[in-house]
């Protein structure tokens, strides 16, 4: 078996987090992701005896679940000590690449912005499926992949005019389509994914980037240069971001989109779609139309 390369410096990551964390940790879009969450449970007709909060790095998911009166017992399950929180839930710090359960042991597996720095998503994917018992839910919110799209390509921009060569200074972000067909790979049944993409309003870049430290998320791509930016391209950036992305009032937006993804484990309970020409009705009964057979033209139609 090849083990699948490496993206993202996971101890970097972890650091980081612990240090916005410490200097208190900006929340917003986790708020946001939490409150989409709590209206996502409610939608479900169902108990979940044991819920699995996976790698959200904050307390909300779980915060979420425990108020929802779904989960019956929760496990949180942490990449720092720092992130566990307080409440009543069974605590577990837990590499992010690595499910530390058996076959079929939960009911349901939750994670809020946590996913899109896993460097083998597909195999974390199968991971969570085969740890679902029979009908068992997994549901995760990720950053999609029109996020900081005016901070990437001002960065870019800056640095192929200051530098003549530009890197990576802003992980990539996952595209639906593609986290669709992952969920079908890892065998979960009834896949669904679906995007929140809103603007965030800011004073000056200097604003984002000073948010996104906060949030412990900056660039820990392994490929990317290791050295800081130079003061000159950093300025031409955000010279560059004001005069793209500004408003009339002078203030910068920022784009963040969010990716939900859910699937069921197996069983034999949910609905299969129906095998061709086993349908109880026409088509054209339920639209009302007249049918035509194949290659016929309707009357008064070229």
């Amino acid at each position: 078996m090849v083990d699948a390369p490496r993206l993202f410096e996971q101890g970097l990551i972890r650091s980081r987090l612990q240090r916005a964390i410490r200097q208190g940790a900006e929340d917003f879009l986790l708020a946001r992701a939490s409150a989409d969450l709590s209206d996502r449970l409610t939608a479900v007709l169902r108990q979940f005896p044991t819920v699995l909060d996976f790698a959200t790095p904050g307390p909300h998911a779980t915060q979420a679940l425990a108020a929802s009166g779904r989960a019956e017992t929760i496990i949180r399950a942490a990449p720092v000590p720092e992130a566990l929180g307080q409440g009543n839930f069974h605590a577990l710090v837990s590499d992010i690449g690595l499910l530390p359960f058996g076959p079929a042991t939960l009911d349901a597996v939750i994670s809020l912005l946590a996913l899109q720095t896993v460097d083998d998503l597909p195999g974390l994917l199968l991971q969570i499926r085969r740890s679902l018992r029979p009908d068992g839910m997994f549901l995760a919110c990720l950053m999609g992949g029109a996020s900081l799209t005016e901070l990437r390509q001002s960065l870019l921009q800056a640095e192929s005019e200051m530098e003549g060569g530009i890197s990576p200074r802003v992980a990539p972000f996952a595209d639906i389509s593609d986290l669709g067909g992952l969920l079908q790979r890892a065998g979960f049944a009834l896949p669904v994914s679906d995007t929140d993409r809103f603007t965030v309003r800011y004073a000056n870049p200097l604003g984002l980037m000073h948010d996104l430290r906060r949030m412990g998320a900056t660039n820990a791509l392994i490929e990317r240069r290791k050295n800081p930016m130079r003061r000159a391209t950093l300025l031409r950036a955000l010279e560059i971001y004001a005069e793209r992305f500004s408003d009339p009032d002078g203030r910068v937006r920022a784009t963040f989109e969010f990716v939900w993804i859910s699937g069921w484990a197996p069983h034999e309970s949910q609905q299969k779609p129906l095998k061709p020409g086993s349908a109880a009705k026409r088509l054209a009964d339920a639209l009302g139309v007249a049918e035509h057979p194949t290659g016929e033209t309707p009357t008064g139609q070229k």
